[in-house]
């Protein structure tokens, strides 16, 4: 099978003109298929705030009311999304930005209402995504660009987890290709020591992942960051590599980057 590699960024690339502009050099050096999947930044906070829509969060969970949905679908799709294809393209990469609902490539389910009303958010499953269309798309010479967004195949459009969509595409395209799912963020990797850049971890298989948790090396916010990549690699992925966006030429380079989670 065809390798291919599926890259999240999150908002430390996607705030910062530079370390995007970096980013997606490197991105389309990097040889072979590829799809990339952004979050939203706090750019639609700042949008909403402007427009005097005031963000609802709840355990630091943003509440999609249908005045927020109205904005992450002008911000992720529109101005996010265009201004990283455009940039894609200036490098040569010839991308093209989605959303979930375009080419129905990932649909959701609206998140039922339990003890919070989460409001216009997507869940997705097993058969969220349309990996023969997708398939199709890539073979055709682009890159898919997906922004944060889904749809319910009802005409309703869902805010989505893009971390859960990185895994979801992962998973699916599995089948057709050897995908690696790779998440950039602000640390090198999953680290030994939280302050200490220097204490990388450079592979963690699941036993040595069980000792980590169980000498509370890895806990809080890695956690479902953690248990998601074993999941995905569980489903047919095969790693899982957690590093800084500004070390992602490491890949093409054949050096080390990030941390490596595998069987």
């Amino acid at each position: 099978m065809k390798p291919l590699y599926i890259i999240k960024i999150g908002g430390n690339v996607i705030d910062n003109s530079e370390n995007l502009y970096h980013f997606l050099k490197d991105f389309t050096a990097l040889d072979g298929y590829k799809i990339l999947v952004h979050g939203g930044g706090k750019i639609a906070t700042q949008i909403s705030e402007q427009m005097g829509i005031e963000a609802k969060l709840v355990d630091g969970r943003r509440i999609t009311d249908i005045e927020t949905l109205r904005v992450v679908t002008m911000v992720y799709a529109g101005l996010i999304n265009k201004n990283i294809v455009a940039q894609l393209q200036r490098f040569g990469t010839n991308a093209i930005g989605l959303t979930g609902a375009d080419g129905n490539f990932i649909k959701a389910t609206k998140r039922p209402v339990k003890t919070i009303d989460y409001g216009f958010v997507g869940d997705i499953n097993n058969e969220s995504v349309n990996a023969v269309n997708l398939s199709a798309l890539i073979e055709a010479g682009f890159t898919p660009t997906f922004c944060a967004l889904t749809h319910d195949g009802d005409g309703q459009m869902l805010n989505t987890n893009a971390d859960t969509i990185a895994s979801a595409l992962a998973v699916a395209l599995s089948a057709h290709y050897e995908t690696t799912l790779i998440y950039c963020f602000e640390k090198k990797g999953v680290l030994q020591d939280i302050n200490n850049e220097e204490s990388l971890i450079r592979e963690i298989n699941p036993q040595r992942y069980d000792e980590l948790k169980k000498d509370q090396i890895i806990h809080s916010g890695m956690l479902p960051k953690l248990d998601n990549a074993f999941a995905a690699i569980g489903n047919g992925v095969k790693a899982v590599v957690i590093g800084k966006s500004d070390e992602l030429k490491n890949l093409q380079q054949n050096q080390p980057f990030g941390t490596r989670l595998s069987n």
